[in-house]
């Protein structure tokens, strides 16, 4: 679960003095909390007439709304790439015909949910030639141990079973996308 920071006083206008205004106040400038957060989307505003209202909507999409103007939004993207578990690890990615990516991640790691989108773009722009996977370092400790994750995100691409290359962070799609391109 996320925390966001509240507002700053330049979106909410000083609470009044009120006492049901000021424990709306505080309990909105404290933090909200999102269900699994696995993607970040963030749009600038700016306005000089800013009411009170916050609106939180969940499903596939969290919207956090100041007076109408989105000013936080995430959007589901985990499932776009499948996962991949200790028992279908030697049947998807050891023993695949094509080169493989596998993402090492885990659900707490913010890093992690902000290269989801991007992951799901690059399975989508290598589909046919490049087969993406998703690996819970929580629920297969063992296959990231074997394979020496020590820091998460780490992307590694596959090519006939053999660990190649090992990106490490959070680093940009291009950084990606040249080390696939020299596997493929």
């Amino acid at each position: 679960m996320a925390t966001v920071p509240s507002c700053s006083s330049a979106i909410l206008p000083k609470p009044t003095t009120t006492l049901a205004n000021a424990l709306a106040s505080t309990i909105y400038r404290r933090s909200l909390h999102f269900p699994q957060l696995t993607g970040l989307k963030t749009r600038s505003q700016s306005s000089s007439t800013v009411n009170r209202s916050l609106v939180l909507v969940s499903g596939s999409r969290s919207r956090l709304s100041c007076a109408g103007r989105t000013v936080f939004e995430t959007q589901d993207s985990a499932a776009k790439v499948p996962a991949v578990t200790g028992a279908t690890w030697k049947s998807l990615v050891l023993e695949s015909e094509s080169p493989v990516l596998v993402d090492f991640w885990a659900p707490w790691c913010g890093p992690c949910r902000m290269i989801h989108p991007v992951i799901d773009e690059l399975a989508n722009q290598y589909a046919g030639k490049l087969k993406c996977y998703r690996l819970n370092t929580d629920d297969c400790s063992s296959i990231a141990t074997e394979y020496g994750i020590r820091s998460i995100p780490t992307v590694i691409i596959f090519k006939n079973g053999e660990k190649k290359e090992a990106i490490i962070g959070a680093v940009p799609k291009t950084t990606f996308t040249t080390s696939i391109e020299k596997f493929l």
